[in-house]
């Protein structure tokens, strides 16, 4: 009896779907799933025509492959679209949740018929794999029964076991544009259209503002657009998205940010190099997704680092600048802190450029890991205690305060390096200052009148 009314239910629900009573449909990103290569929207730079990985896939000799990227821009969909005319038995797994037990069930089926032709193994998130786990697969995909194809969201090369890397070929996923996911998400709202037998009016913009603002996740903007056909008010017949819709349900879904993944550390190195190539427009871009995603702190002491690094000695004053913006920062915390770290950014850029102290100082490090250095001179040696003029320590230093412009000529280095020059000063006008004046009291030192 129990199985009877089983049944009984699985026909009404058959029976009602046909009717249009019950509608049981899968997510709208896996209704829109591309079939083939040309269907895929972005990564025009591996599956456009003639590009290498699409010349690989139409080859059917598919390799190991690694697909590095964000999330929601075609990975699972281009090794969708392999595994179906590979000839080979798939087999998803995602390292978050599979184990080794799992991958050994998977070596099992190479001794089956269905994995008679070798397996295709999709491994998502292959990141969350220990070494173990990862070594495990190295016999398999060594002798080629087992073809692996992983994806990962975080840098292969910081997280991926070395020898599964050199057994595999990387290809780096990108954002998709703007304009590529508006074709994905015009082709959603054409699909709901549809099975709403016209009834779904959208408003003018909507498209635009999803696919502007999902950051390059094509399946961010297309669950964006599913929340809002589900959310669309009556209008008589007919269901209205907004444009206010759109805005709420697809806000801050373009903040990709991780704070100890590949993204923080992008937009970091973004925002240095901004600042050192004298671009404000640019850095003040980068300093606004760190503190939309609200990682003031890091912002603070990046800016600190430039100020030292990049501007240094050209402008001394940048650094004190800096520092009294990002302490009214910590202060003030988000919002008003990017009024005064903007202040900081718009300074650094505009000031001039030397990183002649940072470089002088690594020179005298790698000097001291070479051990490049021999004993202090005696007379640099502290004498502020009982026994020290036994030990001739201090002994024949000569104090410059005594002299003329308060310079004495003196070897201060220890002999082993005494010629050596680590500070070479810059091109710009304070440096130059600085070096005129330099030149100028060993001139009078050396030529006293």
């Amino acid at each position: 009896m129990r199985y009877k009314n089983i049944f009984f239910y699985v026909i009404l629900i058959i029976t009602s779907e046909k009717k249009g009573s019950v509608k049981m449909a899968s997510p709208l990103a896996d209704r829109l799933r591309p079939k083939s290569l040309d269907d895929v929207v972005g990564q025009q730079h591996l599956i456009g025509k003639g590009k290498i990985l699409r010349r690989i896939i139409e080859s059917n000799q598919i390799p190991n492959m690694i697909f590095y990227g964000p999330s929601g821009v075609g990975k699972t969909t281009i090794a969708s679209i392999i595994s179906k005319q590979s000839g080979k038995k798939l087999v998803h797994l995602n390292g978050t949740t599979a184990s080794t037990a799992d991958l050994r069930e998977t070596f099992e089926q190479l001794d089956t018929i269905d994995g008679m032709n070798g397996i295709l193994l999709y491994l998502d998130e292959i990141q969350y794999f220990n070494k173990r786990q990862q070594q495990t697969l190295l016999e398999y995909i060594e002798n080629g029964r087992i073809t692996l194809i992983a994806s990962t969201t975080e840098n292969p090369y910081f997280y991926i076991y070395n020898a599964i890397l050199s057994r595999s070929t990387v290809f780096e996923f990108k954002p998709c544009t703007a304009d590529d996911t508006k074709k994905a998400v015009e082709r959603a709202f054409n699909i709901l259209k549809e099975e709403s037998g016209g009834k779904l009016v959208v408003e003018d913009g909507v498209t635009e503002q999803i696919s502007s603002a999902c950051g390059g996740d094509v399946r961010k903007a297309i669950n964006a657009v599913e929340m809002c056909r589900i959310s669309a008010a009556l209008d008589g017949e007919n269901r209205v998205i907004t444009l206010d819709d759109a805005k709420q349900l697809a806000q801050k879904s373009s903040m990709r940010y991780d704070r100890d993944g590949d993204a923080h550390y992008d937009i970091l190195s973004a925002f240095q190099k901004s600042i050192r190539g004298s671009d404000e427009n640019a850095a003040l871009h980068y300093l606004a997704r760190l503190l939309e995603a609200g990682d003031l702190i890091s912002a603070c002491r990046r800016l600190l680092v430039i100020a030292s690094e990049d501007i240094g000695m050209a402008y001394p004053m940048g650094i004190v600048i800096t520092k009294s913006c990002v302490d009214s920062a910590m202060q003030l915390g988000l919002p008003e802190a990017r009024i005064p770290l903007a202040q900081a950014v718009v300074t650094l850029c505009t000031s001039p450029k030397s990183n002649t102290s940072y470089v002088a100082m690594d020179r005298a490090l790698a000097d001291d890991r070479a051990g490049k250095y021999s004993d202090i001179p005696e007379f640099l040696k502290d004498s502020h205690y009982p026994g020290a003029k036994k030990l001739e320590h201090g002994g024949g230093y000569i104090y410059p305060h005594g002299y003329k412009n308060d310079y004495v000529k003196q070897t201060y280095l220890p002999d082993a390096i005494k010629d050596t020059v680590y500070y070479e000063f810059g091109d710009n006008k304070m440096e130059q200052t600085a070096k005129k004046y330099r030149e100028k009291i060993i001139f009078e030192a050396e030529n006293p009148k």
